[in-house]
């Protein structure tokens, strides 16, 4: 047997060729491991290494020399290496890709913290901008719409649809206390303004906010529609309740899945958060005016709305940070307000009085320079007998070039106006039974305010010849006046009330005095109730509809299998002893 170093010895060419080549392999394998990090590179080294390996002879079978225990070792350890350094390299890229998702989440987070944190901020910026001096969207379209009236030239004999700035040449006697209110300097209490259409009172609050460039002053119009409402109310704030943000990135819920009235909810608790702000460093509070509440459906969610509203105005005022004011044309908000108030103040406003008017006209009537300057005083009273003091008729007849024909024009517009709406239908059928019902109702109060008109007449022509009163003085009656309760009885249908009030026919005070809505109404009303054969015709009306009521109420009885002979008995009755008898 040739020994082992004799055969390495022998063979020495071959066996360091075969080490040179496996050394060669494992080096090149080793960087692209390194390079690629692959572990089938690692596999496919090892299988190098043991298929490069010579073939044992039977000699070699005795064990291996130094030198090649030591090349077994050497070749072993690198594939370990080679092994190693993949696993610290996929070891690596873990950790790597955990911390990158890791700090893409944090930034994520508190990237949109701090969005919503600065939003929020901006919203009330926002908010405090609505009441900043300046521009106001109400304001501005008012004003607007004066200075183009200013500069229009071309009326009409009957021109119904100019309008003008009803109040540029008249301060009224309400107009301090409103003044008082808009500037801040009245707190502890919110307002309502209650009167009929056309008297004035927006005017008015326009005239109060102009001096002062509406300073803390926003205007809010009401409509029937909650949605509507939502949109102005964020238009008179400054407020798009979170539609423009970007927190849908975040899976925030929708700002206006909760409805109208949590979204007005929410712009009210910014409001009181900016009037909070603001309180300390203006010295005053925030007004918001709520104009129109009538508007507002009498209905459940109406009423809930005006109490949400009022609810928060309460609460303002008791703190002196934000006042409220509500106009209404209607009575029933007043009503609704009433239930639940302690700090609400009601100011009345109505029609002007007959030296009022008057004073009112001539200022009026210069201003427009297409209007004749050849008026009397004579023709300008009559003028004002017709259409009374309400501004809204002054305006157009005195921006006409014969107020008095357009005095009697608007006389007659409003007669068949009046009797459109509730006009009588002698025979009607029972269709229109209802309808008829409210018609008669509404006449019989109309007719007992044309009765009472007659009577200030004959009472006033009684003190004129008596000496008590001159003639000039005795010009411009006010408007006859009935009391709720009494209007009931005369009416028998307490819920038509309101139905009158809505159409502007009647209107009604915080004393529950009752009046036509205007002097025209109560013109044409005395127009139709002093027409031939009209009680006659109401009286007609009435029974018609008592007949129809009591055909209503009628049941027929129909009998069956009867032959000619047969007799049928009926009796009534009401207490049950027929049947007692019966029985026993």
């Amino acid at each position: 047997m040739i020994p082992l170093r004799a055969c390495i010895t022998k063979y020495p060419s071959a066996c360091l060729r075969k080490r040179c080549v496996s050394d060669s392999k494992s080096r090149l394998l080793h960087s692209r491991a390194k390079k690629y990090g692959r572990r089938r590179l690692v596999a496919q080294s090892i299988g190098n290494q043991v298929s490069d390996k010579p073939e044992k002879s039977p000699v070699e079978t005795s064990g291996p020399t130094p030198s090649s225990r030591g090349g077994l070792l050497s070749r072993f350890s690198r594939t370990r290496d080679v092994e190693g350094g993949t696993q610290h390299f996929q070891s690596n890229g873990v950790r790597d890709a955990a911390i990158t998702a890791l700090a893409g989440v944090a930034v994520l987070f508190f990237g949109g913290v701090a969005y919503i944190s600065w939003y929020k901020k901006k919203v009330l910026d926002k908010i405090e901008l609505a009441f900043a001096p300046g521009y106001d969207p109400a304001l501005e379209l008012a004003t607007h719409g004066a200075k183009t009236s200013s500069r229009t030239h071309g009326i009409d004999d009957l021109d119904l649809d100019s309008d003008g700035p009803w109040t540029q040449h008249l301060r009224r006697k309400e107009q301090d206390i409103l003044d008082r209110i808009i500037n801040g300097e009245e707190t502890g209490h919110y307002y309502v303004l209650l009167g009929p259409k056309g008297v004035g009172k927006t005017t008015m609050i326009f005239d109060a906010m102009q001096p002062i460039q509406a300073d803390g002053v926003s205007v809010c119009d009401a409509h029937p529609d909650l949605e509507v409402f939502r949109l102005r109310l964020g238009k008179a704030l400054n407020y798009e309740f979170n539609e423009d943000s970007q927190t849908g990135l975040f899976q925030r819920r929708d700002p206006r899945e909760g409805g109208p009235a949590l979204d007005i909810e929410r712009a009210m608790n910014k409001l009181e958060k900016v009037a909070l702000r603001c309180a300390k460093k203006r010295g005053r509070p925030f007004v918001l005016i709520f104009n129109n509440i009538h508007y507002l459906h009498n209905d459940e969610e109406g009423r809930n709305m005006l109490l949400q509203l009022q609810q928060h105005a309460e609460s303002w005022a008791a703190s002196g940070i934000l006042t409220v004011v509500f106009g209404s044309d209607d009575f029933w908000p007043y009503q609704a307000l009433r239930k639940t108030s302690n700090r609400m103040q009601v100011l009345c406003i109505y029609d002007l009085s007959s030296t009022e008017a008057h004073q009112a006209s001539l200022r009026m009537r210069p201003s427009h320079p297409t209007t004749s300057t050849t008026h009397s005083r004579e023709r300008t009273s009559s003028v004002i007998e017709l259409i009374g003091g309400r501004l809204s008729y002054l305006n157009k007849t005195m921006r006409s070039k014969d107020p008095l024909e357009m005095a009697k024009h608007l006389l007659e517009v409003e007669k068949a106006w009046l009797v459109s709406q509730i006009g009588l239908i002698p025979d009607c059928d029972d269709d229109v039974m209802d309808e008829q019902k409210w018609s008669s109702c509404s006449w019989l109060l109309l007719r007992e305010f044309v009765k009472r008109r007659i009577e200030q007449e004959r009472h006033q022509l009684a003190r004129i010849e008596a000496g008590e009163l001159s003639a000039e003085d005795a010009a411009g009656l006010p408007l006859p006046s009935i009391p709720y309760w009494q209007c009931r009885q005369i009416m028998t249908r307490a819920d038509y009330m309101e139905d009158l009030d809505r159409a502007n026919i009647i209107s009604i005070d915080i004393h529950h005095e009752v009046r036509p809505d205007s002097e025209l109404i109560l013109h044409a009303a005395r127009q139709v109730v002093e027409e031939e054969g009209f009680d006659e015709l109401l009286d007609g009306v009435r029974a018609r509809v008592d007949e129809i009521e009591s055909l209503h109420r009628t049941r027929e009885l129909t009998f069956k299998d009867l032959k000619p002979g047969d007799r049928l008995r009926l009796a009534v009755d009401k207490g049950g002893a027929l049947l007692l008898e019966e029985g026993k």
